[in-house]
């Protein structure tokens, strides 16, 4: 059974639930005062406990994503790294897959979710992800049309492999255009942790990852020489959870001539300096406030661009600061704002789920080709 899979899962609370019940039955039993008696209620405790932890754990890494494989867990990983030719293009395609639960293995009728490498030509940064490409881009009558574009980000840790697998964005982009509830678009998906294990937050660190430059200039070439990618800004967006969201937002904020919409579920609205990030800002005071969005918003001429947030009023730590982005967001008369709040949800990949949707429903909306 895989780390993040439900079987693991399942099996982990049918083992507490089966060892909660046999202590229960063999309590009186082991009641005396005799050392079996004392080791055997000791052990019994300590199983449950251990069960408890373990049910806990995997719910959590599903949740967030921490681990995702034994192997990974152990740092046991064997699995060696491909080597991306820099010289062959900013982006090779590395396997292909479909996407699964759309009734089809053809491209032409379920789409398709390309693994990739992305070579940053101006900040050196190499980093895999994710491409969906939806049927429409296999039809022969778009053959000579270009597709929106909507980059997607992980939170952190996070892995982009669970934008596919957990998150569902291939899929429920496929299912809403189904519906006719939005256009076809073209995913991208990847970790904001392009320079691992290092959360960089989407910063450009003086003498360091050069992040933001990554995905507000190299990302975007890569994309456009390699798809039929929509040209202008109306035509690119980017979302993404936790930190994710905020470097979409930062990005669509910084960069309305990249991004033309920017939404970030669950996110903060400046970068933190912890353990994981160090020190991002080297002392650049400017650097520093560019980063912290309420300050921007407050003190730079105001962006050409939609944002969306979301939290929720039970659950979420960032209820009173999302208002109060909103808020600051709205005064600038320029900025649009819209947001998803939820009576209730924690920051999780259930929320998320809950969110996605309307998120991309929103996305398309304010996307056009070029």
């Amino acid at each position: 059974m895989g780390l993040t899979s439900n079987k693991l899962l399942a099996f982990t609370i049918l083992c507490a639930v089966l060892l909660f019940v046999g202590t229960v039955w063999l309590w009186p039993r082991l009641a005396g005062q005799s050392w079996r008696a004392v080791s055997g209620r000791v052990g019994l405790l300590l199983a449950t406990q251990l069960a408890l932890f373990a049910c806990v754990g995997v719910a959590v890494n599903q949740a967030f994503g921490f681990y995702a494989s034994w192997a990974d867990l152990f740092g046991t990983e064997t699995g060696q790294g491909v080597v991306v030719d820099h010289a062959a293009g900013p982006l090779q395609v590395m396997s292909t897959s479909e996407v699964h639960g759309m009734g089809g293995s053809l491209p032409r009728t379920a789409g398709q979710i390309q693994q990739v490498g992305i070579v940053g030509r101006t900040t050196h940064i190499t980093t895999p992800a994710y491409v969906y490409l939806p049927p429409e881009y296999f039809q022969p009558q778009y053959r000579t049309r270009t597709f929106p574009v909507v980059v997607v980000l992980s939170g952190y840790p996070g892995t982009a492999s669970a934008l596919v697998d957990k998150l569902h964005y291939p899929r429920t982009a496929q299912h809403l255009v189904r519906d006719g509830k939005m256009r076809p678009v073209i995913l991208v998906m990847l970790r904001p942790t392009v320079a691992p294990p290092r959360d960089t937050e989407c910063v450009d660190v003086p003498h360091g990852p050069q992040t933001e430059t990554f995905f507000a200039k190299d990302l975007p070439e890569a994309v456009r020489a390699h798809y039929r990618a929509a040209v202008r800004p109306g035509g690119w967006g980017i979302v993404g959870d936790s930190t994710g969201g905020y470097c979409a937002l930062k990005l669509a904020v910084h960069h309305p001539g990249v991004y033309g919409a920017g939404a970030g579920l669950s996110p903060s609205y400046k970068a933190p300096l912890d353990a994981t990030t160090g020190d991002l800002f080297q002392g650049d005071r400017n650097l520093k406030n560019r980063a912290d969005l309420w300050w921007f918003l407050k003190h730079e001429p105001a962006p050409d661009t939609s944002l969306l947030v979301t939290s929720s009023k039970a659950g979420e730590t960032n209820y009173k600061a999302t208002l109060r982005f909103i808020a600051s967001v709205e005064a600038t008369r320029r900025t649009r704002i819209s947001s998803i709040i939820l009576d209730s949800g924690g920051h999780n990949f259930n929320t998320w789920r809950r969110e996605i949707p309307a998120t991309l429903q929103w996305m398309s909306g304010r996307l056009g080709v070029h």
